[in-house]
């Protein structure tokens, strides 16, 4: 018997759908639903643990995995089953869970895990836009003590429309990828890269998304409705003591006020803090410690917070003694180690990147295979995040979720500005060596740097700004900063970053603490982060103005061109031999692709030295060769017939062909040697192929002045070959005799 289901219905206002559907999968989770658009389809279920975890935070996993069955795919590998979640999966869970996490109350510590699963793919929906959606309904069924629905979708613009998830062939042709999280009142996410688009253009952008947002919340719940809202279930709070909370803060606000306001280093305010809550701690005996240790440490970061936000809001001060639109000073050096393709140091206040370059061929491209999505990246960044840049010691346990995460932004800022032209796989590595505030956006910089120290011919070079927002909403009071500090993206109500060039932003990335931001509040931060991306970006080009005209001298060099068809099994040769023999001759790389619309082979040739490029060049050349008939040719005798000499062409090395001996002179030669000997250069007339011999047919003598008194052969009377033809089936000849 199938269960009763409950269904809703979103209309995307262009013929497409999104259906939510309940009651038939998974009715053991807390909460599940099933959400589908055209034959893509996602499940989604969430369940959270009654008894709370021995934390001081919500242990919450977001988990997003694409089934290769969905796709009629199987997996790659030898185990063929799905394993590790490829970047694309963390990266979707990332964006689900920046959203989620803020809605749970603060002092809910209960495990609980949402997973997402692509059951079905349809290759004109891209699956990731319905995450988000598909989780809030799903926690919508469930107990869970959460704020309210939320949903996230993707916008794209077309010829100037925007467009609601559009599909991967619209994206392809959109000038803004832009995924956007939110609930029907407030803005909570933004993440996306663009075509050099200005900061009205991305408000505009992210007003649209939101209307649409604004139906699908409406959607969840119209369907908690209709399948009954559940009870919110009852759990534990945190432990609370409102006196004990007041008399901490009446000890510390004073104190750390005068701390932050003092401009000191990250060091030197670190420790001065540590002061003043061994100090608070000091007051108290073990044994009241011992019960309410905790309450003091916690309400201790409270006072902290609140004395360091009303230093900015009403001083306009920030821990690092700097204004709010001041930027840290910046230090920057390229060409820093001398062995590799491009390097870069970028060092902002006590923020630090080492970013390198490495140029190679299509064989390094960076593989996609993924159920939703198959195929590769011919530039690609990778960020590593060590624990000393924080000054911490700690186990490293392979790509956390936030190098992923943070290093595709700085990819997308930077993929843009890559000419399609470029002959060459781009990976860039960002090592960061220092870390108060963004990283990322140091990575940023230092691989635009990196890039134009390797070379590689970048449309125009790129910046990025981290920016931090205090607000009171009471008073209305609020205070944009530029290029916050750690500890302000922690205190803050916004945490945005935003990357372009002189002209428009190329990627963002947004969190937004804060219900009801205002729109107008929103432009402001754009406007002051533009203001000091375009100072960042000035340090850069004082560094270095421009990309290099040419790569490093131990870096590779790039020629590509094309053979027809027919010619790729001759340059690959038999089990790849004349290839192999050639790279190693040459000491190049040499890569063949197929042109899949042309059908010709794209042939790239990677070498340090140009002498070896030219020679598979040469190569290359003598293996397509094609003589003209009528043209002349200089060639080089390499082997003595009894009937003929064969020649060389010496401009195609390799292509051969036979000078009869009929055509070295025009007197009649007996020996091959009276006319020419091994090693010999001289020019022949190139005549195609002798409709006779079906033999290409080259001359000497046709280019020699025929000797004094020279009298050509009589030609031969075809007419009398007829006459006997005709004699020899005559009906009347006797017949043989035996």
């Amino acid at each position: 018997m199938i269960p009763q289901t409950y269904k809703e219905v979103i209309d995307l206002g262009d013929g497409r759908e999104i259906s939510i559907e309940t009651g038939k999968l998974a009715k053991q989770a807390h909460g599940s639903v099933v959400v589908q658009s055209g034959k893509c389809m996602l499940l989604c279920t969430v369940v959270s643990n009654y008894k709370s975890a021995d934390v001081d935070f919500l242990p919450l996993t977001v988990d997003y995995r694409e089934k290769f069955a969905a796709a009629g795919r199987y997996p790659g590998g030898f185990f063929k089953r799905e394993a590790r979640p490829s970047d694309g999966e963390v990266l979707t869970m990332r964006l689900v869970d920046r959203v989620l996490r803020p809605l749970f109350p603060k002092d809910y510590h209960s495990e609980t895990q949402v997973m997402i699963q692509l059951m079905s793919h349809d290759e004109n929906v891209m699956p990731d836009a319905m995450a988000g959606l598909a989780a809030s309904a799903a926690i919508q069924l469930s107990d869970f003590p959460f704020e309210c629905a939320i949903s996230e979708v993707r916008v794209g613009r077309v010829n100037g429309e925007f467009i609601v998830n559009p599909s991967r062939a619209q994206l392809a042709e959109s000038d803004i990828d832009m995924v956007i999280g939110a609930s029907a009142d407030s803005v909570m996410m933004v993440e996306g890269e663009m075509e050099e688009i200005s900061e009205e253009e991305m408000t505009e952008a992210i007003k649209f998304a939101h209307e649409a947002i604004k139906v699908q919340c409406a959607a969840q719940e119209k369907l908690a409705a209709a399948v009954g809202k559940k009870e919110v279930r009852e759990y534990e709070p945190e432990r609370e003591d409102e006196d004990l909370k007041k008399k901490i803060h009446e000890m510390a606000y004073d104190k750390v006020y005068a701390v932050a306001k003092a401009g000191s280093s990250k060091k030197e305010r670190g420790m001065a803090f540590s002061e003043i809550k061994e100090e608070i701690l000091a007051t108290f005996s073990e044994e009241e410690l011992e019960d309410i240790g905790d309450l003091v440490s916690k309400y201790y970061g409270k006072a902290e917070k609140a004395a360091v936000r009303d230093l900015t809001l009403n001083e306009g001060l920030r821990l690092d003694g700097r204004q709010t639109t001041e930027i840290r000073p910046i230090w920057c050096e390229t060409d820093y180690l001398p062995s590799v393709h491009g390097s870069s140091i970028f060092t902002r206040g006590e923020t630090q990147a080492l970013a390198t370059v490495t140029l190679g061929t299509s064989r390094e491209a960076n593989q996609i295979d993924m159920p939703s999505h198959e195929g590769e990246e011919t530039f690609y960044l990778h960020y590593n995040f060590p624990p000393f840049s924080t000054g911490e010691a700690r186990p490293i346990r392979g790509t956390s979720r936030r190098e992923v995460g943070h290093g595709n932004l700085a990819q997308r800022a930077l993929k843009g500005m890559v000419p399609e032209d470029c002959p060459y796989t781009v990976r860039i590595v960002s090592e960061v060596l220092e870390s108060n505030g963004s990283s990322s956006m140091a990575t940023v910089c230092a691989g635009t740097m990196a890039m134009m120290d390797a070379g590689v011919q970048m449309k125009k070079p790129v910046s990025g700004i981290a920016m931090g927002l205090i607000s009171d909403e009471e008073t209305g009071k609020y205070a944009v900063l530029s290029d916050i500090l750690g500890d302000e993206d922690h205190l803050g109500d916004m945490d945005f970053k935003v990357t372009g060039t002189a002209d428009g932003i190329t990627a963002c990335q947004m969190d937004i603490k804060v219900k009801g931001l205002s729109y107008e509040i929103l432009v402001n931060a754009l406007m002051q982060a533009r203001d000091g991306r375009l100072h960042i970006l000035e340090k850069l080009t004082d560094t270095i103005a421009a990309p290099r005209e040419d790569v490093k001298d131990y870096a590779p060099k790039m020629v590509t061109t094309r053979i027809a068809n027919e010619y790729i099994g001759a340059l690959i040769g038999p089990g790849g031999k004349v290839i192999q023999e050639l790279q190693k001759e040459t000491n190049t790389t040499i890569v063949i692709n197929e042109d899949p619309e042309t059908e010709e082979g794209i042939v790239e040739i990677l070498g340090t030295g140009q002498e070896g490029i030219d020679a598979v060049l040469a190569k290359i050349d003598s293996i397509t060769f094609k003589p003209e008939r009528g043209s002349v040719y200089e060639v080089k005798v390499i082997k003595i017939l009894e009937f003929g000499a064969v020649v060389e062409y010496v401009e195609a090395p390799g292509n051969e062909v036979l000078l009869h001996i009929s055509e070295l002179a025009w007197e009649r030669t007996n020996d091959v040697n009276d006319v020419v000997k091994m090693g010999d250069v001289m020019d022949v007339k190139y005549f195609g192929v002798d409709p006779k011999t079906r033999k290409e047919k080259v001359s000497r003598k046709a280019l020699l002045p025929k000797p004094e008194g020279y009298q050509d052969r009589p030609r031969r009377d075809n007419n009398r070959d007829n006459n006997k033809r005709r004699d020899n089936n005559r009906g009347d000849r006797k017949p043989r005799e035996n």
